[in-house]
């Protein structure tokens, strides 16, 4: 395939691409519950219920030293009372990126339903035993990758990563309670989310939560789409 070729099919894709042609779910931000925990969770048990793989994926997006933004998908640990968690190395880039600058924000996308919901907040890192008892209720896998380490490293070859994972798989395999010291679990404490719910006529409808600084309430307020 020629490039020419390559970027006529390119954009010949792109622009026959659709979204939202079934039908969609009514969002009545009258009867949106006080705060945005319980909606968050409503909202994630309706995309799954529809279908909708992996709802617990979402993306992560933090800044650099140099204040330049990064963003990379990864998995939701919780929802509760704290906040949004999830997990990584903290020698990973992002663990350095939240080391240096602990805000972030966090975004699910639930094409199923034309839903998505967007949050920002301050990430505290927790300590050491719920770090470890959070990779202890994963998979074996888990175990194996947090084991096999060096996390956004330049990697020398293919084959030396085959040689740490097998070595990393072994180990969790005989040791399933061994310990992976940079394994870190985060909890994003929001002060703002916004739940998002796309329309075809794309009169979309944009509910922000918004808790200022010292406030035990929560803001909640219309967007225009």
């Amino acid at each position: 395939m020629t490039s020419q070729t390559s970027s006529d099919a390119f954009h010949t894709t792109l622009h026959s691409l659709r979204v939202w042609e079934n039908p969609l779910p009514v969002f009545d931000t009258g009867t949106a519950p006080a705060e945005p925990l319980p909606l968050f969770r409503e909202w994630f048990l309706h995309a799954a219920a529809a279908g909708q793989p992996e709802p617990h994926t979402m993306s992560l997006a933090t800044v650099d030293g140099e204040g330049r933004p990064d963003v990379r998908i990864l998995m939701l640990h919780d929802a509760d009372a704290r906040g949004w968690h999830f997990a990584t190395h903290a020698t990973s880039a992002k663990g350095r990126q939240l080391a240096g600058q602990p805000e972030a924000a966090l975004a699910f996308y639930w094409p199923a339903v034309a839903r998505q919901v967007r949050i920002r907040g301050r990430v505290t890192a927790c300590g050491p035993q719920e770090s470890r008892a959070d990779l202890a209720v994963r998979s074996r896998g888990a175990l194996a990758s947090a084991l096999t380490g060096r996390q956004s490293e330049v990697l020398g070859s293919r084959e030396e990563l085959e040689r740490a994972s097998a070595a990393a798989w072994e180990r969790a395999e005989a040791e399933p309670d061994a310990p992976a010291p940079t394994w870190t679990r985060y909890v994003l404490d929001a002060s703002e989310v916004e739940f998002f719910q796309g329309d075809a006529a794309r009169r979309h409808t944009r509910l922000r939560y918004r808790r200022p600084a010292g406030a035990a309430a929560w803001i909640r307020e219309l967007l225009w789409p």
